[in-house]
């Protein structure tokens, strides 16, 4: 290089610095705008639906390693605008017992909760641990993960609207979309 080409590089250089670091101001700005647009995610306040009755109630197949039966009452089932379908699950155990939930799922983190029990008097009493937990998959006791993975889940999310969630219920699992 000689010595009369050496201002016009450094020239160059300086304008591509200069440039790369307006840019990057520029970059920086966005993505503290953009970040600052994005709202953490929030729940929605739900309502107990009415306490299911057998004449609503869709059977679920869950699991041939269980003897226990599994139902969802059609008439609870939602979604909502939070990403959750919420539904009232009834479990009938081999042994006669019958147990009754109001529950959520969360597509989008592959999460279940509990909101309320059913009381045997068709009563709710609110869940003492109503905390998010992911689905993983049982042997046994696969409702969540059927749910999730059959019914209302396609990924990360719902899979349609309330009645398309009911008429797949309806329909029976659909074994192509099984997420274990």
């Amino acid at each position: 290089m000689n010595m009369s080409t050496k201002p016009f590089y450094v020239a160059v250089i300086a304008a591509f610095l200069s440039t790369a670091a307006l840019a990057q101001s520029q970059w920086e700005g966005w993505d503290y705008t953009f970040d600052r647009e994005i709202k953490p995610w929030a729940e929605m306040q739900t309502q107990l639906p009415a306490y299911p009755s057998d004449s609503t109630l869709l059977p679920i197949d869950v699991s041939a390693a269980t003897t226990h039966r599994f139902f969802v009452d059609e008439k609870s089932v939602s979604t909502g605008s939070d990403g959750v379908v919420r539904y009232t699950l009834v479990i009938k155990t081999s042994g006669g017992a019958t147990n009754v939930s109001f529950e959520g799922i969360r597509c989008e983190t592959r999460e279940q909760r509990y909101y309320a029990l059913g009381r045997a008097d068709g009563s709710w009493t609110r869940a003492r641990d109503p905390r998010w937990r992911r689905i993983k998959f049982q042997q046994v006791n696969a409702h969540h993960i059927t749910l999730y993975g059959e019914y209302f889940c396609r990924g990360k999310f719902v899979m349609g609207n309330t009645a398309q969630l009911v008429q797949a219920l309806r329909r029976g699992p659909d074994r192509s979309l099984r997420t274990n």
